[in-house]
């Protein structure tokens, strides 16, 4: 794997600048694999991981880059909790770990660094600086996969009876014997124009 400083870099780079957020998800990534002893996320432990992520904030950028989890690989969930946390799963061993920062960051590092009144330099140093037990609380945990949600799945698609949109991954909704996507059965998040 490579260096915390190199996969910084990274993922400044994927995500457009430097920020806690980014430190915090790269430190959280690399434990999260430490943990489970995958040491090879983009080769050869490439199928094995799946990430749940439980925020959607600059957190969940470094993590996708760390663990080379990405939406579009079916590889990285996304639970929209507002937690900074995140669940690795090892689908080889079954082992599953939830790590979330702890809340007493934040306050560690100003006391680390009362001269930075910048809080997000302040926290840049200190996320950098301070011992992973004090940075995060680490849980281990039982996930179950199901066979439609892991990567490479090919499961059947499914016609929405109403506006006629394809639906895959046994995504729809049956209502009074017919089948609906969720936006037709009433779980919008948009309206028509």
């Amino acid at each position: 794997m490579k260096s915390f400083d190199e996969l910084l870099r990274d993922a400044e780079k994927a995500h457009g600048h430097l920020c806690a957020g980014q430190v915090l998800g790269v430190r959280m990534a690399m434990l999260g694999l430490e943990l489970l002893g995958l040491d090879d996320p983009h080769g050869k432990d490439r199928k094995r991981l799946i990430t749940y992520v439980e925020i959607d904030r600059c957190m969940t950028d470094a993590i996708g880059v760390v663990t080379g989890c990405r939406l579009g690989k079916r590889a990285l969930k996304f639970r929209d909790w507002g937690k900074v946390a995140a669940t690795f799963v090892d689908l080889e061993s079954g082992k599953a770990v939830r790590i979330t920062a702890t809340e007493r960051s934040k306050a560690l590092a100003q006391q680390m660094h009362p001269e930075i009144g910048n809080k997000n330099q302040q926290q840049m140093l200190a996320y950098r600086e301070m011992p992973a037990d004090d940075l995060f609380a680490v849980q281990w945990v039982k996930v179950s996969v199901a066979p439609e949600e892991l990567p490479g799945y090919k499961g059947e698609r499914i016609v929405c009876a109403k506006c006629g949109e394809g639906i895959n991954f046994q995504r729809e909704v049956r209502q009074d014997g017919t089948i609906l996507c969720r936006s037709c059965a009433g779980e919008q998040y948009y309206e028509s124009g």
